[in-house]
């Protein structure tokens, strides 16, 4: 029963990092095309 619980304990764990990481990616992905947007129109304006 031990090691049925700690072959199962791992692949939730995954879970939840992939989970954090494509949080982490929309995040970063939508700065950086806040970003641009905002260097675009600043070039627009100049």
């Amino acid at each position: 029963m031990i090691v049925m619980a700690a072959k199962r304990k791992p692949p939730t764990l995954q879970q939840k990092k992939e989970e954090v990481n494509r949080k982490g990616l929309i995040w970063a992905i939508s700065v950086v095309a806040g970003l641009i947007i905002l260097f675009t129109v600043a070039l627009l304006f100049k």
